[in-house]
């Protein structure tokens, strides 16, 4: 198998972990022991107005009942806050957001999500500000990537890197973040498809020819019933709450490994590995 120096698993603290988390930290780990890659844990907290600190302690106490591993990366609450938590990386993140701005590839764009349904049906942003010549220095704005000439999902086109708060967005501190550490296996939900592909399209125009370098695999999602996959914002059952009711760590890898349709029970992310290929999903061009 091919040999990568680090991977990562990296939660956002904006709701308490869920099935559909744990099955994708234990595909990572899986394959990063297969590989010799060492696993960082990265926390990705910029979201200020979702994130709690009783959030980022339940990715610790999860980990930690479920027996998931990581060799780096912050190893408590605190050592997040002191050392790892993204805002001491903001002058990072800043300049990048500088170099997009110099080179002339981002607009600002002052749509509200209202503005978006209007436009669109689902809300998608369809370039209404590219050429409003909207300021950048104004407050309140997001700026966002012209993408018009690039080949993205529809719902990636024009995405932002800097939001209306003034913090960077998720698609620029995730590719400043797996080079700043790094990071060559990146392993995600297929959901994030459309993020990969955005995230190599603004390494390309800053020229991190690392990151392009780097291997992506993206795993199926648990589904519920209905086929939908699991998710915070649709109150997914928690780990906590499922070890607050008594559930053991066995217990809740079965619950994985059943949604997962592994065609044996599983008790651990180890009994994972050998099923690693039924989860990977084909590379797409």
């Amino acid at each position: 198998m091919q040999r990568f120096l680090r991977t990562r698993i990296a939660p956002t603290p904006s709701g308490y972990l869920h099935l559909g988390n744990v099955f994708s930290f234990a595909v990572t780990v899986a394959l990063a022991r297969q590989s010799g890659a060492r696993i960082l844990l990265r926390i990705d907290d910029l979201d200020r107005e979702r994130v709690k600190p009783e959030y980022v302690e339940d990715i610790f106490e999860t980990l930690a009942y479920l027996d998931i591993p990581w060799d780096e990366g912050p190893k408590d609450y605190r050592d997040y806050t002191n050392v790892y938590s993204q805002v001491h990386r903001m002058e990072r993140y800043e300049a990048g957001l500088r170099q997009l701005r110099d080179r002339g590839l981002v607009f600002a764009c002052d749509c509200s999500r209202t503005t978006l349904l209007r436009n669109h049906p689902e809300g998608v942003y369809t370039g209404t500000c590219v050429h409003r010549g909207l300021s950048l220095d104004a407050a309140g704005y997001n700026w966002r990537v012209d993408t018009s000439t690039q080949h993205l999902a529809q719902n990636m086109h024009y995405f932002v890197v800097r939001k209306k708060d003034g913090f960077p967005a998720y698609q620029l501190t995730s590719l400043i973040d797996d080079r700043y550490f790094g990071v060559d296996l990146i392993v995600r939900g297929e959901d994030l498809w459309p993020s990969t592909l955005a995230q190599v399209n603004l390494a390309q125009l800053l020229g991190y020819h690392d990151f392009i370098g780097a291997t992506f695999r993206h795993h199926v999602l648990l589904k519920t019933e209905d086929d939908k996959k699991l998710a915070k914002s649709a109150g997914a059952t928690s780990i906590r709450y499922l070890r607050r009711k008594g559930y053991t760590k066995a217990a809740i890898y079965r619950m994985v490994g059943q949604l997962a349709g592994t065609p044996n029970p599983i008790a651990s992310w180890e009994e994972l590995t050998p099923l690693i290929p039924i989860f990977i999903l084909p590379v797409q061009p």
